[in-house]
């Protein structure tokens, strides 16, 4: 048995650090790199794309509003022409530095606020398929089960990738919880472990995800990669590297 292991990387910005994304590189199958509207600048881009090459982890852009300042987790009520054009600069931005080191953009997944807009907001959801369809139709979304963004996106013709959130506590309509609440964050590494194995087992998902900015990242992904394998569950990308 075999699923993809996902993180969100590359979250830096010049001296102000955020994870350890080489510790998560070294547990992961792929790397949904900031494209550095929500986070990330190039050099810290440039430089995670480098260390996700050597070690063989597929790229992906992470995409998000243009909100620096608020980490990408604040709604934008953003003109869908405006969504679709920074959608694709930021494909292309990463795209460009992620060639520069040998490696390729090989699939988009949306951040924040964002990825949970387009759970629902079918407009918004639109213009990140168009964005997609009019860059490269052979890019694969990685996104939430049922949302409105991976319907249009197979209708489009896109390939579709769902996605289990390890370290993320979800509603009763399948929903995550919103972060500003206490129980929105799963923080035991052993409990995160069970439920990967469990996602894995009862395939709820293609990708299990971490988030490579919680405090405890790093000790969390050890212990959900060693209860994986425990399980004979290897973690395999859901796409090859380069594409």
């Amino acid at each position: 048995m075999a699923v993809d292991l996902n993180a969100d990387l590359g979250e830096s910005f010049g001296r102000w650090r955020l994870g350890d994304d080489d510790a998560m590189l070294a547990m992961i199958t792929s790397a949904n790199v900031a494209c550095g509207f929500h986070a990330g600048d190039p050099t810290t881009l440039r430089r995670t794309c480098r260390s996700a090459v050597e070690r063989g982890v597929v790229i992906g852009a992470q995409v998000g509003y243009p909100d620096l300042v608020g980490f990408g987790r604040r709604f934008l009520d953003i003109a869908a022409d405006d969504l679709a054009a920074a959608v694709i600069y930021q494909i292309g931005a990463l795209d460009a530095l992620a060639r520069s080191v040998g490696g390729a953009v090989a699939y988009v997944k949306p951040h924040g606020a964002l990825y949970n807009a387009i759970v629902d907001h079918e407009d918004q959801a639109a213009a990140v398929v168009e964005a997609m369809v009019s860059l490269d139709d052979r890019l694969p979304l990685l996104g939430l089960p049922g949302s409105a963004v991976l319907d249009i996106a197979a209708e489009r013709g896109l390939r579709t990738v769902t996605e289990y959130f390890i370290d993320r506590n979800y509603t009763a309509d399948g929903r995550l919880v919103d972060r500003r609440r206490p129980d929105a964050m799963v923080t035991d590494a052993d409990q995160a472990a069970e439920r990967a194995v469990e996602a894995a087992r009862t395939g709820v998902a293609d990708s299990l995800c971490l988030h490579g900015d919680s405090p405890d990242a790093v000790t969390m992904g050890a212990t959900v990669l060693a209860a994986l394998r425990e399980a004979g569950i290897e973690p395999v990308p859901f796409v090859g590297v380069g594409g």
